[in-house]
């Protein structure tokens, strides 16, 4: 890739920090943001705590199915709010899925 094509790329990527929200409701704004909002939100930190318990109490195929499909959800998540689609009760629904995987690590549910 040339050099002033990643200029470009990089300069729009900075211009643009509107793709990097996190879902509705949160007051930050840029790309730092966006892309931490993940990293340090309790509620994803949460789940993925869970998501970790959870596959680690399961064996073969399973310890890995978790994890990755949790991971591509989240950027299916993500790509759907690139894409400017809202979800109606979106906060709900993240603690709702909080309080579900909690449920599965404490009950050892297997898939």
């Amino acid at each position: 890739m040339n050099l002033n094509r990643k200029i470009l790329i990089a300069t729009t990527l900075l211009l643009s920090p509107a793709l990097a929200f996190a879902h509705p409701g949160h007051d930050h704004a840029g790309v730092m943001s966006g892309l931490a909002h993940p990293l340090f939100g309790l509620d994803h930190l949460l789940a993925m705590l869970a998501v970790g318990l959870w596959a680690a109490q399961q064996r073969g195929a399973a310890r890995w199915a978790l994890p990755l499909t949790f991971v591509a959800t989240m950027l299916f998540g993500g790509l759907l709010g690139f894409a400017g689609i809202e979800m109606p009760l979106m906060e709900t629904g993240i603690a709702g899925s909080v309080l579900a995987l909690g449920l599965l690590v404490a009950l050892a549910v297997r898939p």
